[in-house]
């Protein structure tokens, strides 16, 4: 594996932002590169529909069930999960939160710069 030099880049933003999102195409390596980047973080998949549902029904309970933050993968599977993360980023003082991956997606982009324009590092966009 080559060491990709946007880990430098995340390791920044997460020490100056609670939320660091990461958006590209599919199959691009964003998981791999936030995994290897933040080994400490526990790792969360939108994609598996147990986890979905949990995280639509109760996004609340869901979110306080990682308050040291998460990596949550294919974020775009679960879009209202941003206000709530928003409502947590603000009680908190704590940078690098949650560390969000997606699909490049323009209304995905859209909900990110509206729920947490000034909390997330600018949408780093991978090729």
């Amino acid at each position: 594996m080559y060491q990709r030099t946007l880990q430098k880049e995340l390791l920044a933003a997460s020490n100056s932002y609670p939320v660091v999102t990461v958006m590209g195409p599919r199959q691009s390596g964003k998981t791999t590169l936030v995994q290897l980047t933040f080994p400490q973080k526990p790792y969360v998949n939108l994609e598996a529909p147990d986890i979905r549902e949990r995280a639509l029904l109760d996004p609340r309970s869901f979110l306080e069930s990682y308050p040291h933050g998460a990596i949550l993968d294919e974020i775009q599977r679960a879009p209202s999960l941003l206000s709530y993360i928003q409502l947590l980023v603000d009680k908190s003082s704590e940078k690098g939160l949650f560390i969000l991956i997606g699909s490049h997606q323009m209304t995905l982009h859209e909900a990110i710069t509206q729920s947490l324009a000034g909390r997330t590092a600018s949408s780093l966009f991978f090729q």
